[in-house]
Parts: structure tokens; C-alpha cells; sequence
């Protein structure tokens, strides 16, 4: 594949939101930018110094934004493909680590036979590849501290704190999420009944850490009911206290951060329909701050990660191969 670079000069130059296919829109505090690229399907973000760094699950690279605003792939093609759902696999998650880029990969595609770089967390350090371990089934997102890395494993329903040395232990492993029948009544009135409950698997996705805690959304098993998804958060250092309550009645959460004014920011995947899969244009990020909810960008399809890149500048990601710049106009010194 070609690098995105040359794709962008080639078919597309930055664009308003307004003009781009799902038409994400701002809260009227923020300006908003999107770039599309054909054929991406971007995941993971971070910041490198001045650059952003993109994972793109179509192929299977990681990219690297300069403040040109170019795109250019670098580093190993790392196993991609679709998983046993239909969704895109691969490089989920990448984070500088002090001299090295850490990448998470997802579980193996269901075309492939499986090899070491499957479902494992991965070390990029001078031009050299090593797994730090793949002891995990699928590890969708981690966060670094000063012992480590905690990882959300999305199919064991779980976190683990992984040193770098490969060894690992559980912080937490989640009960299922009980489901009202009531809820499930579209689906199928025959199967569920009222005042009935019906367990699904609480899926773990995003994780951010705060205070001495970790926060992870709980994007919650299929059927993927509308607003059945938390937010949890445990002590980073484990033991035997139950996971407190965040937030609740989320539709499909898959990434939680925290801004520069300790405001928790959570992004809805979207709502799910039976026959079309999740919704285009229902997906959202949402600002929790001194007890409220805000929206500020809704409109999304399928949107995977958010970066707080500074105190003035948010980024999301999207399968459909969209970069959003959230950047609030309080901030912009060139807003009169």
C-alpha cells in the first residue's frame, strides 16, 4: 500500500466536517476539522513530540503526522484483517514509552494462521520488532504508568497490569451486565419477558488513568443494547473493592480520557440495529464535568479513539478512515 502522504495529495485537502459524508458536528465552543482518507480505517492515536502517530487496521501499519500535515507510513505491516465478527483486527493501540513505541494488536484474523505478533503488546525500539508479551486474547487498549502498562483484554473481560519485563496479573476480571428484559423485547418478544434479566459479556475497551484509579468503558456484549454501557474505575493498585460507577446509560463506549481540566471525556461507538449493524452517524464524544453531560462532536460513524493533544485540541479517530480536530475557540488565540 502506498504511503497515506501520497493518497492525500493525491485525492483529497483538508476539508470542513460539513462537507464530509456522516457530517460530524461541534458544540458550538469548538471548530472542527476532518481528514478523510479513502480506504483507512484508523484506530489507535498519540502524540510523539510534535507528530501524530495513527494505527490504520486496513492496513495494518502505523503512520506518523508531521506539522506539514502529511501522513507516512513506518514500522513493520502488522497482521490485519477481520476478526470472527466481521470487524477490522490489527494494530489497535500505539503510545510512545520513553525510547520506544508500544503497539497493541488484536486478536488473529480469521484468514490467517496465527503468529507471534497476534494478539499481543508489541515493542518498536530502533527499527526492531519485539513482543513484550502475547499472553493475552485481546488486548484493545492500554495505558502506561511508571510500572508498567495496564491493559484492557477485550475478550477475557478483564485488565491486567503488565510489566515490561513480561510478567502479568489481573487487576480486575468484570461480571457480566445484567439486561431488563423490557430491553430486549424488540429483539425477540417471544425470548424475553418483562421483569426478566438476561447477562451479557461487560467487553472492555477503553482504559485512562486518574488519580491513582482506572477508568474503563464498558462497551457491553451483543445484542449492544442503547445505553448499556458504563464507566468503571478501580484502584490502579488492585485488590478486593468492587469497580465504582462512573457513568451509565452510555450507547457503546469504546474510549475514555481526561482533559487538562480534569473533565472525563467518554466516546460512544454508537446505537446497534439488528439488521444494519451500528448506526451511521450515532456515534459521540461527550464532556463529564461537575456532574453534567455535554456533546461536543456528534455525528460520528464507528469512532474507535480520542487524544487530548494539548489543552486547546482534541483528535478522534474513525473505522471509516476520518481524522477529527476538535479545537476550542475560547482557546485559539486567533479568534476575536
Amino acid at each position: 500500500m502506498r504511503a497515506l502522504r501520497t493518497l492525500i495529495a493525491a485525492s483529497m485537502l483538508m476539508l470542513p466536517a460539513a462537507v464530509m459524508a456522516a457530517e460530524p458536528s461541534a458544540s458550538p465552543d469548538y471548530g472542527l476539522e476532518t481528514i478523510h482518507v479513502p480506504g483507512a480505517s484508523f484506530a489507535g492515536l498519540a502524540r510523539d513530540d510534535d507528530a501524530l502517530l495513527v494505527s490504520d487496521l486496513a492496513s495494518g501499519r502505523l503512520y506518523r503526522r508531521g506539522p506539514d500535515g502529511g501522513l507516512a507510513a513506518f514500522g513493520p505491516v502488522f497482521p490485519h484483517g477481520l476478526d470472527v465478527i466481521g470487524d477490522p483486527t490489527g494494530p489497535y493501540r500505539v503510545a510512545r514509552l520513553g525510547h520506544r513505541l508500544v503497539v497493541a494488536q488484536g486478536w488473529t484474523p480469521v484468514d490467517r494462521r496465527e503468529g507471534p505478533l497476534d494478539h499481543a503488546l508489541v515493542a518498536l525500539d530502533a527499527g526492531k520488532t519485539s513482543v513484550i508479551s502475547n499472553d493475552f486474547w485481546n488486548p484493545f487498549d492500554f495505558v502506561a504508568a511508571a510500572d508498567g502498562l495496564y491493559v484492557v483484554d477485550a475478550a477475557r473481560n478483564s485488565v491486567e497490569h503488565l510489566r515490561l519485563d513480561g510478567r502479568r496479573n489481573t487487576i480486575v476480571t468484570f461480571r457480566r451486565l445484567e439486561q431488563r428484559g423490557e430491553a430486549l423485547q424488540g429483539l425477540s418478544p417471544t425470548e424475553f419477558a418483562k421483569g426478566e434479566t438476561h447477562a451479557v459479556d461487560a467487553v472492555p475497551t477503553g482504559v485512562a488513568l486518574s488519580n491513582g484509579r482506572l477508568y474503563i468503558t464498558l462497551f457491553g456484549g451483543f445484542p449492544f443494547l442503547p445505553g448499556a454501557g458504563k464507566v468503571v474505575s478501580v484502584p490502579a493498585a488492585g485488590g478486593p473493592s468492587q469497580p465504582r460507577l462512573e457513568a451509565e446509560e452510555l450507547n457503546a463506549p469504546v474510549a475514555v480520557a481526561f482533559d487538562h481540566n480534569g473533565a472525563m471525556l467518554v466516546l460512544e461507538h454508537g446505537t446497534y440495529d439488528q439488521s444494519h449493524g451500528f448506526a451511521k452517524g450515532s456515534g459521540r464524544l461527550l464532556r463529564f464535568g461537575e456532574g453534567d453531560r455535554e456533546v461536543i462532536l456528534d455525528g460520528l460513524t464507528r469512532p474507535v479513539s480520542v487524544l487530548v493533544w494539548d489543552g486547546r485540541q482534541l483528535v478522534v479517530s474513525d473505522l471509516g478512515g476520518n481524522l477529527h480536530f476538535l479545537r476550542h475557540r475560547a482557546s485559539d488565540p486567533t479568534r476575536k
